[in-house]
């Protein structure tokens, strides 16, 4: 076990807990952005009973967060005060009954899609086209290639800061676009899906298909968190797109330092190798301050910004 009163200078005392502790932890490592200051406490619980027994003895005052695989999010350089929860090993795990995926929070989305098409099943085939873990798709309702996750998904789990779990149906997630309403200090690690049988060879097709279109189109060989806003018009076939409204603005391939809108996608961010966090953020922020200039657009960040800057 390990226990902070024993271990640590952190401000903050930690229960003792099966999983494992890192203090001062370094974000930067686990971020897409490879930017980012330190968590005070990382913790890996062992399982759903380690987590809930640690939220349960944790002081109330303590804040907590949880960090998936690092895709979609941007870590401030002053790093993340309190407890980063990283749901990692024995919350990656999937497994198939029938039309049945039941998958951890911590399982890549894109593994939950190949493991369904081994077993010859179709409907998961959008997740290999997310780059993140499943826990990051029930809370925002990830989707792509015409699809979310809220077209699939039966069930969820979850623990409260309390310590306490929740089985919620898919109806009662509150599932809008890039977005659920579940009470934000819930932290996901089961979903339950249906899929449907399906060819084998066709389903693999699509994937393949899936995988060439965001090879063609994105910049995922570069150090970047995916689709930085939302788009403004998603809910109408023919509304505004995020990226063309910034590229109207002259915004593909503008620079902050080490941060530059990708040439190739311009509603992606990219590190260019000494970018710092708030490089990333300054340019953000001067795009929808051009969008919004020219357009009168609100664009909405999609990407999740946490913690707080240097010289705070």
């Amino acid at each position: 076990m390990s226990n902070a009163q024993t271990t640590s200078d952190t401000p903050f005392d930690l229960p003792p807990v099966r999983g494992r502790v890192t203090f001062d932890a370094p974000l930067s490592k686990v971020t897409w952005f490879r930017v980012g200051g330190p968590a005070d406490v990382v913790f890996r619980p062992e399982d759903q009973e380690d987590l809930s027994a640690f939220l349960a003895s944790l002081p109330d005052d303590v804040d907590v967060m949880v960090i998936g695989i690092g895709s979609n999010l941007l870590v401030r350089d002053g790093g993340v005060r309190g407890v980063v929860i990283r749901l990692l090993g024995p919350f990656a795990g999937i497994e198939v009954d029938g039309e049945i995926v039941r998958a951890g929070a911590g399982a890549l989305d894109q593994n939950v899609a190949k493991v369904a098409a081994r077993h010859g099943l179709t409907g998961l085939e959008f997740l290999s086209g997310i780059p993140g873990s499943i826990g990051g798709a029930l809370r925002m309702n990830a989707g792509a290639y015409g699809a979310e996750t809220k077209d699939v998904l039966i069930s969820a789990t979850a623990v409260d800061r309390q310590g306490n779990a929740h089985e919620v149906t898919a109806a009662e997630m509150g599932f809008g676009y890039r977005k659920s309403s579940v009470p934000a200090d819930w932290i996901f690690t089961e979903a339950v899906f249906r899929a449907a049988p399906g060819n084998r060879e066709e389903i693999e097709a699509k994937m393949a298909e899936i995988a060439e279109k965001r090879a063609d189109s994105q910049p995922i060989r570069s150090r970047t968190g995916g689709s930085t806003f939302k788009n403004p018009g998603a809910l109408d076939p023919d509304g505004p797109k995020a990226w063309k409204l910034i590229d109207s603005v002259g915004g593909r391939g503008l620079t902050i330092g080490g941060a530059q809108v990708s040439n190739q996608h311009c509603n992606f961010l990219i590190n260019t190798g000494e970018a710092t966090a708030e490089d990333l953020e300054r340019l953000g922020e001067v795009l929808r301050a051009k969008v919004k200039e020219k357009t009168g657009i609100n664009l909405e960040w999609e990407i999740k910004r946490v913690g707080e800057t240097k010289d705070e």
